[in-house]
């Protein structure tokens, strides 16, 4: 039996970084690396790498048959971090390295051909990782991983293991602190007029439901959207960890979900649906992932393929994206909150007062048939965007700012966190941290009287609204009852409620 050596190394699954044993024995035979283990593509190109930056780096290549075992045997290995477990794994198996260097510590980053160490998609997630099996992470140190508990090491090149402390510490800071609002972000009070709309947002907000705009070209329903991050409350430490894993995942910036800021994320309505609910060859979280704790905003909603808004509508209600791929399954996290916007008709006239519209009525049910009626039954807020009349345009500047939604919206939400705590101490059990139980949960939420249970259910039965659209309603007015703090949902909650569900005029 040849010298054997093992280092510990990781790879992604979904957004979780799974420890993985990199055996390396380097025996006479042969001389070749073979690497077994279910390695993907990626893996299998460590060899010439790793060849190239031994050598650049002034150590030996043995001219030996050596094997490289990634285990388990049975999770699929991707990406180039495993570069540098492999090559300490040959330095050491060699003698050339002393193996008590790689004891206790997870070693991830790809080499380039001169033997410096890259950082590689995922710090955080292999971060953490590290943390959950006690061992120190040493990387490139290009990316300092956020946890208190975590003990960084940076190796900026295999060069620099001939050096008596080959391992510089790296600061590791805890999670930042919610920093505030910034000043400079867009402000509602720029957008004139659209009062009903900024209530909409602020209802969406509280109770993190989705929303609908549908209107004119101008009508300012994107400018509408844009803001909506400056009345939402900052990250708190668990969602800025979990948001940012999926951005690190993703190799993206993360320092301004580090800092507090939600995610916002804008698609184009020509993606795919791997593009919006993840896929790819390794599996890579979409644009649904990337606005978890944040906000999704989808523009011409009815241009979006069909395939990928259906591809909505289960993460939707549960919060995660499960993808199925032959080797098992992946979850992405995906509770972020929809907001989107529309034109009724291909013109985008329809409904308007000053501009004829030049579309058929086959072809305006046609496109807005588009967006199908599943998903739109899972969007609890729909409203109607009128173009401003000129004059109202000039009055920019002077309507309800960001600062005062913000302040219903904070409202709101604290209120509901008192008022699900209280219900929960009442039946015996734990506080949920859901947006929305089930129905049975959300009608016993309302504590609605005689009076406003006859209302409700009558105005369901005139409209015909299904059973999903009827509890819609009573999860908005819920929130609406948050804001103004009161225990129990009124007929005048439950009207504003239906005022943004049962739409009249454009797109009616």
């Amino acid at each position: 039996m040849g010298a054997q050596c093992m280092v510990v190394g990781a790879t992604l699954r979904g957004v979780e970084a799974r420890p993985v044993a990199v055996e390396v024995v380097v025996s006479s035979g042969l001389p070749g690396m073979a690497i077994v283990g279910m390695p993907d593509v990626a893996v299998q190109e460590a060899r010439e790498r790793v060849r190239a930056a031994i050598r650049a780096s002034g150590f030996a290549m043995p001219n030996e048959k050596i094997v490289v075992n990634l285990a388990p045997g049975d999770v699929r290995k991707t990406g180039s971090g495993f570069d540098l477990p492999i090559a300490l794994g040959i330095l050491a198996a060699t003698g050339q390295v002393d193996p008590g260097l790689l004891a206790g510590r997870l070693f991830v980053g790809e080499l380039s051909l001169e033997g410096s160490v890259r950082s590689v998609a995922g710090a955080l997630a292999f971060g953490i990782c590290a943390a959950r099996q006690g061992l120190a992470l040493v990387s490139s140190g290009e990316q300092a991983v956020p946890l208190d508990s975590l003990v960084q090491l940076a190796l900026p090149s295999l060069g620099r293991l001939h050096a008596e402390e080959p391992f510089a510490p790296v600061a590791c800071s805890s999670v930042a602190q919610p920093r505030p609002t910034d000043a400079s972000a867009p402000d509602f009070r720029d957008v004139s007029g659209h009062e009903a709309a900024k209530r909409a947002l602020q209802i969406a907000a509280a109770g993190r439901h989705g929303l609908l705009m549908m209107g004119p070209p101008g009508s300012g329903k994107t400018m509408l959207a844009s803001r909506i991050a400056s009345i939402l409350p900052p990250l708190g430490q668990d969602e800025m960890l979990e948001a940012a894993v999926v951005h690190s995942v993703a190799g993206e910036d993360v320092s301004g979900i580090l800092a507090g800021e939600r995610p916002f994320r804008h698609p184009h309505h020509s993606a795919t649906p791997a593009g919006l609910v993840g896929g790819g060859n390794p599996l890579r979280p979409g644009e649904i992932s990337l606005a978890h704790q944040g906000v999704l905003f989808l523009d011409e909603l009815a241009e979006f393929k069909g395939a990928a808004l259906q591809a909505l509508r289960q993460p939707m209600e549960s919060g995660v994206v499960c993808l199925t791929r032959a080797d098992g399954n992946v979850s992405f996290p995906a509770r972020f909150m929809l907001v989107a916007a529309s034109n009724p008709c291909p013109c985008g006239y329809f409904g308007d007062p000053e501009r004829a519209c030049t579309c058929t009525l086959p072809q305006i049910r046609q496109y807005q048939g588009r967006i199908g009626g599943p998903l739109m039954d899972r969007i609890d807020l729909q409203l109607d965007v009128a173009r401003l009349d000129p004059s109202g345009v000039l009055d920019a500047g002077r309507g309800t700012s960001s600062a005062q939604l913000r302040e219903g919206v904070m409202r709101g939400r604290e209120f509901a966190a008192r008022r699900r705590a209280r219900d929960a101490a009442e039946a015996g059990g734990a506080a949920s941290c859901a947006r929305r139980g089930g129905p049975q949960e959300v009608i016993a939420a309302c504590r609605l009287s005689p009076e406003a249970e006859a209302f409700i259910v009558s105005t369901a039965q005139a409209c015909s609204m299904s059973g999903r659209a009827l509890v819609s309603v009573l999860g908005v007015a819920r929130t609406i009852a948050d804001i103004a703090e009161r225990d129990a949902v009124g007929a005048d909650h439950l009207a504003e409620a239906l005022g943004f569900r049962l739409r009249e005029g454009i797109g009616g």
